[in-house]
């Protein structure tokens, strides 16, 4: 049997300024597709500042990929349904 460590790795998160630097958007557009609801937080911070997951990255790929020919409807009804 395999020995697994005691211990939960905790998952990355994200500040709005680094998907902002790791990412192609802005953070006026990063505010805006959370508000939209094209992406969601995973946590805030004590100060009230908003977390990603790592999952975020590939929604945005998506997002981006789909902007070139669907509206951000479209795409919210697309996401919610692959969902």
């Amino acid at each position: 049997m395999e020995n697994r460590p005691k211990f939960t790795i905790p998952t990355k998160l994200y500040r709005i300024g680094e998907v902002v630097r790791f990412t192609p958007f802005s953070r006026q557009t990063i505010h805006n597709y959370t508000a939209m609801g094209l992406i969601h937080e995973a946590d805030w911070t004590d100060g009230g500042h908003r977390l990603y997951d790592e999952s975020v990255f590939q929604r945005l790929a998506k997002i981006m990929e789909l902007r070139k020919n669907k509206t951000l409807a479209e795409i919210k009804r697309i996401l919610r349904n692959s969902n």
